[in-house]
């Protein structure tokens, strides 16, 4: 988040603290003449420097507020309208006014998520990470290696979160809100109570402070997993290729809304499949079967 940090300030967050709270000093204004010499040009400061901490929270917050809902509405509209089935709108367990809901309980979830996320976005800023920019540091076969580990590490732990959220102690007052969606959009990926969004996002964060990982791979990798947890949501029960019991896509997800105990990964099946709570795609269990056939003339 650093990176995102630095550009933001760069080109946009510097003028705007130096418009909120200017920093009282006559040589910090648009410009200064020395005599008969020529007008020097002076960017306007902040009493708040870059560096300060309160002012870094504060970016740090609009950025990930921003951010999370650029990527929200862009890659799920886009898997709305390109790749959801819209005949699942006619199932019977698809709810009057879904989307509408799905896309509220969504907006209402992303502050908290922020709120809770915060101290670990500051602490990667101050330095604390293990996040590294020089790729030579541990070379090209760690960086490949480092994505797989990524996803393993936190496909394996996410697992037992997810699992964890389905016990009737935490189940109907943090996790029951996602599954109001049994039929979900694509505009269901991100309908959490914010503290389920937050637990299921701690893996990410823990990540970076305890194996080292290249600073564009995070950024990139951050966006992908926020990408991913869009797609799995499109209802989508394509069966029969040959990743099927490997990668947990979207018909293993549809299941997990379906039944609710079975599917629990994030990325990979291997969890699911040692721990029990493996189901098997398969085009008899497709929900587009129960959709009523449209009437015809």
């Amino acid at each position: 988040m650093d990176l995102v940090l630095n550009v933001a300030d760069n080109y946009i967050l510097d003028g705007l603290w130096a418009r909120l709270l200017p920093l009282n000093d006559p040589l910090a204004g648009p410009s200064f003449s020395l005599g008969n010499a020529s007008a020097i040009e002076f960017q306007p400061q902040s009493a708040w420097s870059s560096d300060f901490v309160p002012r870094q929270v504060i970016s740090l917050a609009l950025i990930t507020l921003v951010g999370i809902h650029l990527i929200y509405f862009l890659f799920a509209s886009f898997s709305y309208y390109f790749l959801f089935n819209h005949d699942m709108m006619r199932h019977p367990r698809f709810h009057k006014n879904q989307i509408k809901y799905e896309i509220q309980e969504s907006l209402k979830g992303f502050p908290g998520m922020t709120l809770l996320t915060l101290p670990w976005f500051q602490a990667e800023v101050m330095g604390y990470s293990k996040l590294y920019d020089d790729v030579s540091e541990y070379g090209w076969l760690y960086l490949l290696f480092s994505i797989a580990f990524f996803l393993v590490f936190t496909d394996y732990i996410i697992y037992w979160i997810h699992r964890t959220l389905h016990h009737p102690w935490f189940y109907k007052s943090i996790h029951k809100p996602h599954h109001k969606w049994i039929i979900p959009t694509p505009f269901a990926s991100h309908a959490f109570h914010y503290l389920d969004g937050y637990l299921q996002s701690v893996p990410y964060h823990l990540f970076i402070f305890l194996f080292p990982l290249h600073r564009y791979v995070y950024l990139g990798l951050f966006v992908f997993v926020n990408v991913w947890t869009i797609l799995i949501h499109d209802s989508d029960m394509i069966t029969g290729h040959p990743l099927e019991r490997i990668i947990n896509g979207p018909a293993h997800h549809t299941l997990h809304h379906l039944y609710f105990t079975v599917n629990y990964g994030q990325y990979f099946t291997w969890v699911d499949q040692s721990a029990g709570s493996y189901r098997q795609p398969e085009s008899k269990l497709d929900p587009l079967l129960d959709v009523p056939k449209e009437k015809t003339l």
